[in-house]
């Protein structure tokens, strides 16, 4: 559990500081757009109010509320299913980064009303349209190793 503990929190920490500093130190928030090495990185202020892609992007209460309940269920669900069953080092990490990235979504929504996403990537030709942020990668990541560290049990 100390893996999980300390990975999440480390996850949930360089999220809240890189939002910070990006939106309000850098003051992406009124400048909206600053470009660190275009084409490949670019930081973009974007306010999430839904799930990935727009998803359920109604900026009313409810939907806000809904979401960071979901995410809390979400999170205290892996995290009782991972405590369950022994796994490896790998999937406790996968699973910090996975309840850390969430965690720090919820405290925007709370905090904000929304999740504030600013990285920007594209490459090659393509023109990504869409901002995340570090949470989002933590999510992502998390649940890719969940998927790949996890045991698998073999029918006896």
């Amino acid at each position: 559990m100390r893996i999980i503990f300390w990975t999440g929190l480390l996850t949930f920490l360089l999220d809240q500081i890189s939002k910070y500093w990006v939106v309000h130190h850098m003051d992406l928030i009124n400048e909206y757009s600053i470009d660190v090495l275009p084409p490949l990185l670019n930081f973009r202020m974007a306010w999430n109010y839904g799930v990935n892609f727009g998803l359920l992007a109604q900026d009313s209460p409810m939907t806000r509320w809904i979401l960071i309940g979901v995410a809390l269920v979400i999170c205290a669900a892996v995290l009782w299913w991972v405590k369950r069953e022994e796994g490896s080092f790998w999937q406790k990490v996968a699973t910090g980064l996975l309840i850390g990235g969430a965690l720090g979504n919820v405290i925007d929504r709370v905090l904000y009303g929304a999740v504030a996403d600013f990285l920007n990537m594209s490459c090659c030709g393509f023109n990504n349209p869409y901002s995340f942020n570090v949470a989002d990668i933590a999510v992502f990541a998390g649940a890719i190793g969940l998927i790949f560290f996890t045991p698998s049990k073999k029918p006896a």
